[in-house]
């Protein structure tokens, strides 16, 4: 097991989780449920679950596909949905 990785992976996906959507409707839930427990587990294996999936689909769209293009790839649908939120804000 690649140390660096492990503790590179966990940083960037802590950073990246604190105060996203995901992490509200969690917060939501758990103020709204009076099984925390329940809300915890289910938002967890919901967590793992998909983290599995992008690791299985990354791993096997990079034998065929250059890294550097998934990379630019997912960069620009980052800046799209940037802009799409941007432009497109619900109220308005």
């Amino acid at each position: 097991m690649d140390l660096k990785v492990l503790f590179t992976t966990f940083g960037m996906i802590f950073l990246a989780e604190l105060g996203d959507k995901t992490q509200l409707a969690t917060f939501l839930f758990a103020a709204d449920s009076k099984s925390r427990i329940s809300v915890f587990l289910g938002s967890s294996m919901a967590l793992v679950l998909t983290s599995l999936l992008a690791v299985v689909l990354g791993g096997f769209l990079s034998k065929w596909v250059p890294t550097a293009y998934i990379k630019t790839v997912a960069g620009a649908i980052f800046i799209m949905l940037g802009l799409w939120m941007l432009l497109f804000q619900s109220g308005k």
